[in-house]
């Protein structure tokens, strides 16, 4: 058994000791599996330090043992590097954004069930990657909150642009337009052509599921991240003048039609926080995150940071008792 140390405000983690080089890595991975499944199933995220990876071929040859099933990035919202073997970049984004909580790729059909991160750089300054249980964020929200969502869902509405965000090329990896319309349309995306060429998306997703394995329900969704008062208050002032609320290049609410309100947004990002957990990364970390049972971000940084990330265990959404069916919104 694995012994984790638990403490206030930050992941449950265990010491590797006497693991001197990846093959012998390799080998208490392949023993302490179960029981870092079963840490997963409790906490949510599992941490583990001590190990030697030092590159991107370390992490993909943990990969093989912890993660065998990829699941590919789809829908892309984030400039990532792919560093080959199944191994990407967490994110590309400037090191003085944060990037708020969030279940990765929470508004695709089929999602990760198990990320892997692993630390490269650790950066001298910030640059954490917080996670936060979604089962103590549904039990925090007020539940008007939670039985809007439960019965309406929520709303993800993009505009793809090749200055702000990404264009819809790299979001859907292909430059035929045909192909991206018969995604969206296996995908229940509305979607439309502007005149100018851009891409207009929208679609409605379960806010709501179930663990598939453990019965856990859970919030699961983008909607806080990518609304427009999750924005700093003179950015939004901004992109809202020159883009218009429609404009932008995420927005989000719930699938009744009512808009959510700042105090609505400030509420759900309140009990993300309240859920929240960080550990300072050193090299040569690992982090594995249920991406049903918990979100996650990342701190702003300074200085040179590198985090690998695995994505894997592909789930489908209808096997996790959506509150709400997938569909396509109006655009």
């Amino acid at each position: 058994m694995l012994n984790w140390e638990i403490n206030p405000g930050r992941p449950a983690l265990t010491q590797v000791s006497g693991v001197t080089d990846m093959d012998a890595a390799c080998a208490w991975l392949e023993t302490a599996a179960p029981d870092l499944r079963a840490g997963l199933h409790e906490y949510g995220v599992v941490f583990l330090r001590g190990l030697p990876v030092a590159d991107s071929a370390d992490v993909a040859r943990i990969r093989e043992i912890l993660v065998p099933t990829r699941t590919p990035y789809r829908e892309k919202a984030t400039p990532r590097s792919d560093f080959g073997n199944g191994v990407s970049s967490s994110t590309d984004l400037p090191p003085a954004q944060s990037i708020h909580m969030h279940n990765e790729n929470s508004y695709t059909l089929t999602f990760p069930g198990l990320l892997l991160f692993a630390c490269l750089i650790a950066p001298p300054v910030g640059g954490a990657t917080p996670t936060a249980d979604v089962r103590k964020v549904l039990d925090a929200l007020p539940p008007r909150l939670v039985e809007r969502m439960k019965s309406s869902g929520w709303t993800l509405t993009r505009n793809y642009s090749e200055y702000v965000s990404l264009d819809w090329r790299t979001a859907f990896a292909t430059d035929d337009p045909a192909k991206v319309a018969e995604y969206c349309a296996e995908n229940h995306i509305a979607m439309e052509w502007r005149e100018d060429g851009s891409l207009r998306t929208s679609q409605l997703r379960p806010g709501t599921i179930t663990h598939p394995v453990t019965g856990d329900e859970v919030w699961f969704n983008h909607m806080a991240f990518w609304n427009e008062w999750s924005l700093e208050p003179d950015i939004r002032e901004a992109m809202t003048e020159l883009f218009g609320s429609d404009g932008l290049p995420f927005n989000t609410g719930m699938g009744d039609g009512e808009p959510l309100t700042r105090e609505d947004v400030e509420t759900i990002n309140a009990a993300y926080a309240a859920a929240t957990v960080r550990e300072t990364w050193q090299q040569g970390d690992v982090m594995l995150v249920d991406n049903i049972l918990a979100t996650h971000g990342r701190d702003p940084f300074s200085g040179d940071r590198k985090i690998a990330v695995v994505m894997g265990e592909p789930v489908d959404v209808l096997d996790c008792k959506p509150s709400v069916l997938p569909a396509a919104s109006a655009v």
